[in-house]
């Protein structure tokens, strides 16, 4: 199998290709995490805020990995306070929340630490300076972080010690799709190479479409949008946990969670992108937008910038607004009968293991049968050195 692309989604199938007897080739162009696997909020949640469009399969899904994530990466992957504060300007009512929540800890098994609470009063004044005019109610719940970088690593490490390799930077140039397996052509150390594959998985995220425009027979993509969201990284640390805040002005969600040191960050934007992805930086009214945002919450902290950045998200084509499409993964195959090239559009950094175990599923009539060697959810990850 050849992987393209190095970030959470191509490390994931390498992993799980891997794990299931066969040999695989993955080809990064940059380095692992180099793109949007580097630029997230750096979150291990199971997506609260979906259920108010009923994806309670994508909840289910993401709230299962989170758990599994936990135990296999725990040195990665760790438990986090939520805060929701509630105001009098907040749309979500106290009543409507707490129905969300607690449907959010059933469906993530009603152990004790998934539960969720409300804060008391007293508790309020301690909040990272939350403000507290015109609260009146705050919910605390549990979700989890990691750092994405060092998450995509460790399940690189894990891959290649089931035998899968990489190479880096390796670029990938074309590929013709044969009736028994793919010729491709890649460039590695100033040279092109040849290899042939049983199949190819497109995990390349933004540049996934213009990667498809160089498989003959031409592959036709999915109507898809590159989505933009920004973050900055802030002075000054937050102790309690993380902080989810609904924008007064637009209803959007925005996050303020601790980060390294004595910084914190704050995201995330969306605005739709249009260029190419390796010059994506944060537009200066995406700024201003997020810095209103967190000025408003929490009047008293210091808001000096240390650092901004942007991703790419792949969205579903729609003209409707990207907060609200679907976060379902899309997962195209260039001929339903005997797939040869799976493309990754969208995804999670949640959900990236239960991603890969539906490309093995849908290439399964493409590959060899092989006896697997490991399984992913019972595979330690630890963090890379």
């Amino acid at each position: 199998m050849l992987v393209v692309g190095g970030g959470i989604h191509g490390v994931g199938v390498a992993q799980a290709a891997a794990a299931a007897g066969h040999s695989v080739l993955l080809l990064e162009r940059q380095g692992l995490a180099a793109g949007t696997s580097s630029r997230s909020s750096k979150l291990i949640h199971g997506g609260l805020r979906y259920l108010e469009t009923a994806d309670i399969p994508l909840v289910r899904e993401s709230l299962r990995e989170r758990e599994l994530l936990l135990r296999l990466a725990p040195e990665l992957v760790t438990r986090q306070r939520f805060f929701i504060p509630v105001y009098h300007y907040t749309s979500r009512r106290p009543w409507v929340i707490r129905t969300g929540l607690s449907l959010y800890a059933v469906l993530a098994g009603l152990g004790a630490k998934v539960r969720f609470r409300t804060v008391p009063r007293a508790e309020w004044g301690n909040l990272d300076g939350l403000t507290t005019e015109g609260l009146q109610a705050v919910f605390q719940y549990w979700d989890a972080q990691t750092d994405d970088v060092q998450l995509t690593r460790a399940v690189m490490r894990s891959a290649a010690s089931l035998g899968a390799r990489s190479l880096c930077p390796a670029s990938f140039e074309r590929a013709s799709v044969g009736a028994d397996a793919c010729r491709v052509t890649y460039r590695y150390r100033d040279t092109d190479q040849v290899c042939e594959a049983k199949t190819i998985v497109n995990a390349a995220g933004p540049w996934a479409t213009s990667l498809l425009e160089r498989i003959d027979p031409t592959i036709p993509g999915l109507a898809v949008e590159n989505v933009q969201g920004s973050h900055l990284e802030l002075l000054g640390r937050v102790e309690r946990g993380c902080y989810y805040m609904e924008v007064p002005f637009d209803r959007r969600a925005v996050f303020l969670i601790p980060w390294r040191d004595e910084t914190a960050l704050l995201g995330t934007t969306e605005h739709a992108f249009q260029g190419d992805p390796a010059s994506v930086t944060p537009f200066p009214e995406e700024i201003d937008y997020l810095m209103t945002v967190y000025r408003h919450y929490f009047p008293g902290r210091p808001s000096d910038i240390l650092d901004a950045w942007a991703g790419l998200r792949v969205l579903p084509g729609s003209q409707g607004k990207a907060f609200s499409r679907s976060r379902e993964t899309q997962l195209p195959v260039d001929d339903p009968r005997q797939p040869r090239v799976v493309t990754i559009f969208g995804g999670k950094l949640t959900g990236y293991r239960a991603t890969a175990q539906k490309v093995m599923r849908q290439l399964r009539k493409s590959l060899p049968v092989r006896e697997p060697v490991a399984d992913t959810r019972t595979l330690p990850l630890r963090a890379v050195d």
